[in-house]
């Protein structure tokens, strides 16, 4: 690939990443008047012709690593491994 077209490609990158960015603002504001609605009408569910939403809390339990580490150190670190990944970044 020539260096023009690496360079168009990687603008088309940026300028799809923005678009990205732009349209995830826009749901979130979106979803945050579906959820305005429902605090409006002291509601969980809420439902339209064709959708549902739901906005409920949801409890879980999570393993605390951090906490783990700090009171047993020798078991992290017996039972830890080291991963590799490859991470691509396109900045200006």
């Amino acid at each position: 690939m020539s260096m023009n077209e690496l360079n168009s490609t990687a603008r088309d990158l940026m300028s799809v990443r923005q678009m990205i960015e732009e349209l995830q603002a826009e749901a979130e504001a979106l979803t945050d008047k579906l959820k305005a609605a429902m605090v409006e009408q002291g509601t969980e569910i809420i439902q339209g012709d064709g959708w549902k939403a739901t906005w409920k809390n949801v409890s879980s339990n999570r393993f605390d690593s951090k906490s783990f580490k700090a009171d047993h150190a020798d078991l992290y670190g017996q039972y830890s491994r080291l991963t590799t990944t490859t991470r691509f970044v396109l900045s200006v």
